[in-house]
């Protein structure tokens, strides 16, 4: 069965294509339009949306070697996200799915992340942990069995992408902060600046009261090292993560553990968990990077899995802002 996955949430337009799990193609196309208001603009995403939805779909199928009609099934994700980006997508899979005589199915995007585990990790077993840590999500959540969820703990304010974001705005670096937060953190010392790691209670997240710290710390050291404030705020960042992930895998007791999200790109995330993962003897199993954030491959994939066993979605199906992984029906 070909699909066509559709992912328009936020500020990616992402078109991928599998056969049958395998990868036929994958398009991402990023905006840069927002990097000068310091993060996304909705009204701009929805609109950039527009201009790139159909040449991207376009050359998906020239990579993939297939034509519109050997499509089989159109998954699309209805959220969450920007209600204006997601009726973009939406939108754009009813009428692909009217005019071939083709089922769609929505999908939810965090579902999707999930389902990138199942790309390349064959070993995955339930139940499995799963950390999903993105721009606009950070969550820790049980997965019991194909389709039953139980989020143990998620941000309580900022999402760990966000805290990213943030930070590199208050040390003058570009939009998006990830990449150039990793960056200057090569070069700093750890240890040269004494920021807390946050401890909310239970398995709850929580960056404000870390953010804050940084914003303190560099209006008062206007001569701050930059790559100094970088690295301890990624170290404090992601040990955040480590502890919260360890009282998940003691109270669940699972062997494998999943990272998913954007944020999972980041080397040094990855050096922290894979050696979180050799302490406990527990299996870790990460995407490829170019599945670790948005893309329409995981949309594909999530939206075969749930046609096979829940059958198409109706074509009154909506966007929604918000919904949790345990609320999906």
């Amino acid at each position: 069965m070909i699909t066509l996955g559709i992912e328009t949430s936020c500020d990616e337009t992402a078109i991928g294509v599998i056969d049958d799990g395998k990868v036929l193609a994958n398009i991402v196309s990023s905006q840069i339009a927002h990097t000068k208001f310091g993060g996304v603009v909705p009204e701009i995403a929805a609109r950039n949306h527009v201009k790139v939805i159909v040449p991207l779909t376009k050359a998906a199928l020239e990579i993939a070697r297939i034509n519109l009609a050997d499509v089989d099934l159109i998954s699309v994700t209805r959220g969450p996200g920007l209600v204006g980006a997601l009726l973009v997508g939406l939108s754009y899979a009813k009428s692909l799915a009217i005019s071939l005589r083709k089922p769609i199915i929505g999908v939810n995007h965090l579902e999707g992340h999930v389902y990138a585990l199942q790309l390349a990790n064959e070993a995955l077993r339930f139940p499995y942990l799963v950390l999903l840590v993105s721009g606009g999500h950070t969550e820790i959540v049980f997965v019991e069995e194909a389709f039953r969820y139980h989020t143990l703990g998620r941000t309580l304010d900022d999402a760990c992408g966000e805290a990213f974001d943030k930070v590199a705005k208050l040390l003058g670096l570009p939009y998006p902060g990830g990449p150039y937060i990793e960056q200057h953190a090569r070069e700093g010392n750890i240890g040269a600046v004494d920021f807390p790691v946050p401890h909310p209670k239970g398995m709850s997240f929580s960056y404000a009261g870390l953010k804050t710290a940084v914003l303190y710390y560099t209006r008062e050291h206007a001569d701050h090292k930059v790559n100094d404030v970088a690295a301890n705020f990624q170290e404090a960042a992601l040990e955040h993560l480590v502890q919260v992930v360890s009282r998940g895998l003691e109270e669940t007791k699972v062997q494998h553990l999943g990272l998913v999200g954007g944020v999972t790109v980041n080397s040094r995330l990855r050096e922290k968990f894979t050696n979180l993962a050799r302490n406990r003897g527990i299996t870790l199993h990460l995407p490829e990077v170019q599945y670790c954030t948005d893309n329409g491959v995981m949309i594909a994939r999530v939206g075969a899995e749930r046609f096979k066993r829940f059958g198409p979605s109706d074509l009154t199906i909506d966007v929604v802002a918000r919904e949790k992984l345990e609320d999906i029906t």
